[in-house]
């Protein structure tokens, strides 16, 4: 079990945390502010020191935090508005029922029973259509890449997380994050054959990378290109 403390130094907030788990000092760039962690038993003292100590690091990493963060769409929900699917941009249009919301190649279209709806009524349409159509497309893929492999997923979720784009569980359940479906569908097939090796891998040994470069031999760009442009994927 851990503790924390919060303090500032100059004009940079922090909270100091203890872990019993911890053996060294380390900084932590966490959703909440700067984390410096250290072990239960080190002295706070230490971990002041360790932060002023590496304060342009510090800086650095949140001035980029900020840039990032302006990088984030910011989206007006409202009709005609163009929204990102598998890398492409298509404008969002009302469905006259609700059998009839889907995401086809040339636009988004979502029901809503308000004849005005409010920006809030679209964001909550927009999100449930989303992750509906992420489903499909997710279980779909999975299985095509599963199948070269030999191999069958136990479940295919999609949820909104955090940290992580996917995760195989030891069963062979794969969970993604529906937001992966905004960007270019080369992007989400490299993340699929990431998670399916893991069906076979539950690591990432140099045999897990091998098998993922199998299935998806431009996996190297691709991962790169999540991580440079992960934090634009929002909705």
């Amino acid at each position: 079990m851990s503790d924390a403390s919060s303090f500032v130094y100059e004009d940079i907030p922090y909270t100091l945390v203890r872990s019993p788990r911890r053996k060294r000092l380390g900084l932590v760039m966490a959703r909440s502010g700067i984390e410096v962690r250290i072990p239960q038993r080190c002295a706070a003292i230490h971990g002041h020191r360790f932060l002023q100590d590496n304060v342009q690091w510090v800086r650095a990493q949140l001035l980029r935090s900020r840039e990032r963060a302006a990088e984030v769409p910011d989206y007006r929900y409202q009709w005609g508005e163009e929204f990102p699917w598998l890398g492409q941009r298509l404008p969002l249009e009302r469905a006259a029922r609700p059998e009839d919301a889907r995401i086809d190649r040339s636009a988004i279209r979502v029901y809503v029973r308000a004849k005005a709806p409010e920006p809030c009524q679209l964001q909550g349409a927009l999100h449930k259509l989303y992750q509906r159509e992420a489903l499909a497309l997710l279980t779909e893929k999975s299985a095509e890449q599963a199948a070269r492999l030999g191999l069958q997923p136990a479940a295919v979720r999609v949820r909104r997380t955090r940290s992580k784009w996917g995760h195989c569980t030891l069963r062979g359940e794969l969970q993604y994050n529906w937001l992966i479906c905004l960007a270019p569908e080369s992007v989400v097939d490299y993340l699929v054959a990431h998670e399916v090796s893991h069906m076979r891998h539950h690591n990432h040994s140099q045999a897990f990378w091998q098998l993922v470069e199998q299935l998806c031999p431009d996996y190297k760009n691709l991962r790169q290109w999540l991580r440079e442009n992960g934090h634009r994927l929002a909705l």
